[in-house]
């Protein structure tokens, strides 16, 4: 694959801050849709793009692979899987790949002068998991990560990084549905007790009746979030 090269770059959809950037965001999409796709889809949600004063947001999609659970049809999935469940391996070949692809686009905010501790990863199911991936085994010094309807795998890779780290970590943000069929509430659950047991400050937003789906309680759950990790208005004080 050309990703392995660290050549491949992803496509991505951008939301520009409305004043001066100053953060950034970047916001994975789930299994099958793009990042245009998540972007219409949370519009749809809010009756308004996501936006900020002063945070850009990026949304990436996903380069088409092969994807195990649909039979190896092809689908823009960040990694493949050997069955949706939390109980096999995870498929690290493809993982491990695709954190370095992603590490790109945070290297790019940080080129263009957006500091680490500025930027924010995280995403809606599958692209939750990749977030935690990317952000606990690879890059620890950002400044938090949110995952909604996601789970990680009862043996991941995510949790062995952890038990060796002895720094700060980057706060979690956690939603799930308490409907949800294709992701049960509890995989959500059980990944959030175990982060917290490796001393990642987390909490965990269960969401009544809702299915595998993003909820407008949610999303402006995660935007007050956002804004408390990435306030505006500093940079004019240290001027």
């Amino acid at each position: 694959m050309a990703a392995a090269s660290g050549s491949f770059r992803v496509q991505r959809c951008m939301v520009s801050p409305a004043g001066r950037h100053s953060a950034s965001l970047i916001f994975l999409h789930g299994s099958g849709d793009s990042g245009q796709g998540l972007r219409t889809w949370i519009k749809q949600v809010l009756n308004q793009d996501l936006t900020f004063q002063h945070i850009k947001i990026i949304y990436p999609t996903a380069p088409p692979r092969p994807y195990t659970p649909i039979k190896g049809g092809i689908s823009n999935v960040w990694f493949d899987r050997f069955k949706i469940s939390n109980d096999c391996p995870e498929h690290l070949e493809s993982i491990n790949v695709m954190c370095k692809v992603l590490t790109d686009l945070i290297d790019d905010e940080v080129k263009s002068g957006i500091k680490k501790n500025r930027i924010l990863v995280g995403g809606f199911s599958m692209g939750g998991c990749m977030a935690m991936h990317l952000v606990y085994r690879n890059h620890q010094d950002v400044a938090g990560v949110f995952a909604l309807s996601s789970f990680l795998n009862k043996t991941s890779a995510v949790y062995q990084a952890l038990q060796e780290s002895d720094g700060v970590l980057p706060e979690l943000f956690q939603c799930h549905g308490t409907a949800d069929e294709l992701v049960p509430h509890s995989w959500g659950e059980e990944t959030n007790s175990v982060l917290k047991s490796l001393r990642v400050s987390t909490k965990f937003h269960s969401l009544p009746g809702v299915y595998h789906e993003l909820s407008k309680t949610e999303l402006e759950k995660l935007k007050s979030w956002i804004l408390q990790k990435l306030p505006g208005e500093m940079e004019k004080q240290n001027e």
